[in-house]
């Protein structure tokens, strides 16, 4: 039987989902300091990180879902093909533009043929690809991830009165979160731990900026 492959929220996916949600959150912390700082004004940029955070993890679930539909998509597109190829040759490359550069440049034409021979075994594929417990779960996750980013970093300012101690832990947090997420990414993807945690608070940093200065 035909199984749309699942779609699980890889380590990349999750940081960036992190990543999004704690920029979002700085860039509204990070005003603080050029504002009156009164209590009020700390509540009302609580609010408003809450609230942003939210309405983009709904924005970033429903493209989550975009995505992993499309992907499917073409998976399914790319598999009917192969079906309905005439010729070995055109099979065979047709599967070798659909796997990774590098296992394509060492798979034999034989395997290929092969894999050709065991899809067309198959049963019939459906029409399209239709909405699936993965792409809850997945949109879930999104969801969450860009919502509860935005916690640890504003916790400081309701625990401590004083909000410019309170920016001060907030900022804390916020370091030690972009460090450890770089290191996250370095055991995933084979990179020097300290060095890519580093270089991710440099760039986390920087996005911030940017997003300030452009009035984001």
């Amino acid at each position: 039987m035909f199984k749309e492959s699942n779609r699980a929220l890889n380590p990349i996916e999750r940081w960036s989902e992190v990543l999004f949600g704690l920029i979002m959150t700085l860039s509204f912390t990070g005003t603080l300091s050029v504002v009156s700082g009164g209590r009020e004004e700390v509540i009302t940029m609580l609010l408003s990180v809450v609230g942003c955070n939210i309405a983009w993890g709904i924005i970033d679930a429903v493209l989550y879902v975009l995505g992993s539909l499309s992907e499917r998509g073409r998976n399914l597109v790319l598999y009917k093909a192969v079906r309905s190829s005439t010729t070995a040759e055109e099979a065979r490359a047709i599967i070798a533009d659909a796997v990774p550069p590098v296992v394509a440049s060492v798979i034999q034409p034989a395997e290929l043929d092969s894999l050709r021979g065991r899809l067309s075994a198959l049963p019939e594929p459906p029409e399209r690809p239709r909405f699936s417990k993965e792409e809850m779960k997945g949109a879930g996750g999104v969801f969450l991830l860009v919502s509860a980013s935005c916690l640890p970093v504003i916790i400081p300012f309701l625990l401590i009165q004083d909000p410019w101690p309170a920016l001060r832990v907030s900022n804390g947090i916020a370091i030690v979160m972009l460090f450890l997420g770089g290191t996250m990414l370095a055991r995933y993807a084979g990179f020097r731990k300290l060095r890519t945690g580093l270089s991710m608070v440099l760039l986390g940093l920087v996005m911030v900026g940017i997003t300030i200065a452009l009035g984001g």
